[in-house]
């Protein structure tokens, strides 16, 4: 009798670990779908981008071709090199903006979080409603405020709207709430150290995981943003990548060459972000607690 039950018993606990198993392939099932439908597009770019002029409408969708190297050096040829402009174009836009960014929503992420001052509850509750506001809203305002100050059509009309968002303010004050304890700050002031130092010495290290987070978030936003320097500038020797492969587009309508152009632009677009997670990814760690003590 107790053999029996204890075979019973056995084939439930199978019978349950099965179905405990089968589910939980069912959460990698739906990331390996999610990373594919955000990896294909990227991959069938790549693809083209190997695709010669002739081979381009002729061969395969997902057959690779012969004429990646030539649409390189078409590509970095065309209109005297033309694309390395809005590449550097493109990089300070994005990294100057995304570093002033980060320093800005770290300073006022942790001011929000540590310190205490009448309107600071209004304050934060103005950047969660500026949070829901759409950057295309904003997009014309942004416009006529600028170009009456005589700032349309310089790069300062890029960068400067990007130097203040509420999001990254949002994600620095509760990053800093949960990763910078009192304790910590009131240890360093009776040491004799000054608000400054405690912030620069003290809550800037602890808070890297979380302004690395921010800094990547504004470099990728900037880095893609179009609709914005498409508004502001006028002049192509301004544009980033995106606004000049666009133009590139509208001209490869008349010039079906340049489709392999745009391809090979809009590859290469995507290497630098690529690089830059790779590179960042060893800054992602959450205990500098240590570090921050010594």
């Amino acid at each position: 009798m107790a053999g029996v039950t204890a075979a019973t018993s056995h084939r439930r606990r199978s019978r349950g670990g099965a179905v405990h198993g089968s589910w939980g392939i069912a959460p990698t099932a739906l990331l390996l779908l999610g990373a594919i439908y955000c990896l294909f597009p990227v991959f069938w770019v790549f693809i083209a981008a190997t695709k010669s002029p002739g081979e381009l409408f002729s061969t395969s969708t997902l057959a690779f071709g012969t004429g990646f190297l030539d649409n390189v050096e078409q590509l970095f040829a065309y209109r005297d090199g033309v694309f390395w402009l809005w590449a550097g174009n493109t990089l300070l836009y994005a990294g100057g903006g995304a570093l002033l960014s980060t320093a800005v929503s770290a300073i006022s992420g942790y001011a929000l979080a540590k310190y205490r001052f009448p309107g600071r509850n209004v304050i934060f509750n103005i950047l969660i409603g500026g949070i829901l506001v759409p950057a295309v809203v904003l997009a014309i305002p942004q416009y006529l405020l600028f170009s009456k100050f005589g700032l349309a059509d310089t790069y300062w009309a890029v960068l400067l709207p990007q130097i203040l968002h509420p999001y990254s303010i949002y994600l620095a004050r509760i990053y800093a709430s949960a990763a910078i304890p009192d304790s910590l700050l009131e240890a360093g002031r009776i040491d004799g150290a000054g608000e400054g130092r405690l912030m620069a010495r003290v809550a800037m290290p602890l808070m890297v995981p979380g302004m690395v987070t921010i800094f990547l978030f504004q470099f990728v936003a900037i880095w893609n943003n179009f609709l914005l320097p498409f508004i502001m500038l006028g002049d192509d020797g301004k544009f980033p990548l995106t606004v000049g492969l666009y133009t590139l587009l509208m001209a490869g309508a008349n010039q079906p060459a340049l489709y392999n152009l745009i391809l090979t632009g809009a590859f290469l677009s995507i290497v630098p972000l690529i690089a830059l997670f790779l590179t960042m990814q060893r800054y992602w760690r959450t205990d500098l607690s240590s570090g921050a003590v010594k």
